[in-house]
């Protein structure tokens, strides 16, 4: 099939199904061009909520949308491929949030986004990269547990120091395993290339690398900084898809990369077949447990309270 007849065909079964495409900075550029909207982790998750659409495909790894499904209990969510999972997500438990709460008194659990549903039922409130910094401030607690990501955990502890000096923070160790590769010798050689670019990195990188960089922050962040600073080239060090929305903004501005491969599989394994499959066939619809559902609904509304 030709893709302008395939986009059509989605286009088609879009309005017939009432569904809002919403899709990840991460996944391929057709993709992100047939969305309703494209955003990173926060910024999805509030348009999921501030949609009126009877049903929301998501273009991304299951556990957005498990929290599509969890901020919008009745409305029906479709993920395009079940089997597009993040690896980070399965590095805590909430089994293990539960160990920490023994050993811990007067725990805040803040967990990052890219968790399942399951862990979220344990957890206190919920942050993504975005939106972090100004909730963890926030909080009161003698003692915060950040997971499951330990770069970031590291980045916001690192930022927020002074604010966090009288709590005892503990850090698990899970980790994004594109931005974990990262190493301070490709970066240098990047930078060796291209001298005159700055380095716009994400916080889930490994904190090895953060001496060599001139911005730390979310998807959208690096996408703002690339859009609104003078320089012509900037090195990017994040996943590889936001390249498509780095050249619309700026389609006459140069992005470089590390010669590390930058790239989620995950993300990838989702295209424009499969997406028309979940709309026509409704493949893949998120169910979960009725006690999860409001357990874990619980930290994502809290973040969505707390980040304003």
């Amino acid at each position: 099939m030709e893709n302008k007849e395939l986009l059509g065909e989605i286009e088609e079964l879009k309005l017939k199904k009432d569904a809002l495409i919403l899709a990840h900075y991460y996944v391929d550029g057709d993709l992100q061009e047939v969305a309703d909207f494209v955003g990173d982790s926060y910024a999805l998750a509030k348009k999921a909520v501030a949609s009126e659409k009877k049903r929301i495909v998501f273009c991304g790894v299951k556990f957005m949308g498990e929290s599509a499904k969890l901020l919008n209990p009745h409305k029906r969510v479709f993920l395009v491929d079940k089997h597009a999972l993040c690896p980070m997500a399965d590095m805590i438990t909430g089994r293990d949030i539960e160990e920490y709460r023994r050993e811990y008194k007067d725990l805040c659990v803040v967990t990052y986004i890219n968790s399942t549903a399951e862990t979220k039922a344990h957890s206190d409130v919920c942050v993504t990269s975005s939106n972090a910094l100004r909730i963890v401030k926030k909080i009161q607690a003698d003692n915060i547990l950040l997971c499951p990501d330990k770069n970031l955990g590291t980045y916001i502890k690192s930022q927020l120091k002074d604010d966090l000096k009288d709590k005892n923070v503990l850090i698990h160790d899970g980790y994004c395993h594109v931005h974990e590769d990262f190493t301070y010798e490709a970066i240098q050689e990047a930078k060796a290339k291209h001298p005159k670019a700055p380095v716009l990195v994400h916080p889930e990188i490994n904190p090895a690398c953060y001496d060599l960089a001139d911005y730390i922050g979310s998807t959208s962040g690096i996408l703002k900084e690339a859009r609104e600073r003078p320089e012509e080239e900037f090195i990017i060090c994040t996943e590889r898809g936001i390249l498509h929305q780095l050249q619309k903004d700026s389609p006459h501005k140069k992005f470089y990369f590390t010669d590390l491969k930058q790239v989620c599989y995950n993300m990838k394994m989702l295209n424009l077949e499969k997406l028309r499959d979940c709309l026509r066939d409704d493949l893949n619809e998120v169910f979960l447990d009725e006690d999860v559902m409001e357990k874990a609904s619980r930290p994502l509304k809290k973040m969505l309270e707390m980040a304003e």
